[in-house]
């Protein structure tokens, strides 16, 4: 009779009581490492050994704060700042401010035609001022006085009322019949104003700080001023009548005239940087800021070597006369 095999429920067995210890060992094993700091389970050692994560992307690099939310941004560089300048019919004087390099011609605000410079710049004024002399041009001084005739008046300025505008420009016959209160008018129509009484002076004086454009004393013929003919006394035979005569600043006196051209006094020049302002000694008194009324720097029959200190306090600012004149200054602007 064969023998039998043995019987292999006893081995089943056996194995079945071997697997749960060591279950028990491999429990108590990842339990002791899940307690322990930095150790990994097996799927953890797997995706380590795969290469570093993302969190591990920054190992070795020095800890770096994020930025906070809403933080102000970091300093910037500064833009280099802006240098204020003048228009270009304009000079800046002492870095502060800007001044008219010319006494100025008046033009009408509305439509940009030129104001006669031998009337007042005023339609009612204007109109008044031809009707009397018209006649009283007949009665004052010699035959030859008699003869010469009034400056034409354009019809537009008798017919509708106008605003003046002052502007610079070189080369041509600057407005006198002025009131301080059309200055100011004519200077804040051209976006400007009239200059105060320290920085009329300070750019007269230039950069060299002296009392005359040219230089610290007076010279005579240097600027058109302290003339050897006083307009008044060439046409009416005496200095103190007739001073709104239009025919006034049109004298000359041996073929030259009285009144120059703007810019034309060369040797008159107040010089500010690689600039100068010409004439603001003699040819024409220029209105300031003052409301009681003041001119200053002389106009060119007026007996004064005082150079930039010259100065008129004696009439009110609705005083005009030929000699009374415009010169804008301004403030410094940013370029376009």
């Amino acid at each position: 009779m064969p023998a039998r095999s043995a019987d292999p429920t006893p081995a089943r067995s056996a194995e079945r009581s071997t697997r749960p210890r060591a279950c028990r060992r491999l429990a108590a094993a990842a339990l002791a490492c899940a307690a322990l700091a930095g150790c990994r389970s097996e799927p953890e050692r797997g995706a380590a050994d795969a290469g570093p994560s993302a969190a591990d992307a920054g190992a070795g690099a020095p800890d770096v704060a994020p930025p906070l939310v809403g933080a102000p941004p970091g300093p910037r560089a500064l833009a280099p700042p802006v240098e204020l300048r003048c228009p270009p019919e304009m000079v800046r004087v002492a870095r502060r401010f800007c001044v008219d390099r010319y006494e100025a011609v008046l033009l009408d605000k509305e439509t940009g035609l030129e104001i006669s410079a031998f009337y007042p710049p005023s339609r009612q004024a204007a109109a008044s001022v031809e009707r009397v002399w018209s006649k009283m041009r007949l009665q004052l001084g010699d035959d030859e006085a008699r003869r010469m005739e009034l400056p034409l008046l354009p019809g537009w300025q008798k017919q509708r009322e106008f605003e003046p505008r002052a502007v610079s420009r070189r080369g041509v016959l600057p407005q006198g019949y002025t009131t301080g209160a059309q200055a100011d008018l004519a200077c804040r129509n051209a976006g400007k104003r009239l200059c105060s009484l320290d920085e009329w002076r300070t750019a007269c004086r230039g950069e060299r700080d002296e009392q005359f454009p040219y230089g610290p004393t007076y010279a005579d013929g240097r600027c058109n001023v302290f003339r050897e003919h006083h307009p008044a006394g060439v046409l009416h035979r005496d200095v103190s009548l007739g001073h709104s005569d239009p025919r006034l600043n049109l004298v000359r006196v041996a073929g030259a005239p009285l009144l120059r051209r703007t810019g034309e006094t060369a040797t008159c020049a107040s010089a500010w940087e690689d600039d100068a302002i010409a004439d603001m000694v003699g040819n024409l008194d220029e209105w300031i800021d003052d409301p009681e009324g003041t001119f200053v720097g002389g106009f060119y029959a007026r007996a004064t070597r005082e150079g930039c200190m010259a100065r008129v306090a004696s009439h009110d600012f609705t005083y005009f006369d030929y000699s009374t004149g415009v010169r804008c200054c301004s403030d410094l602007r940013a370029p376009l």
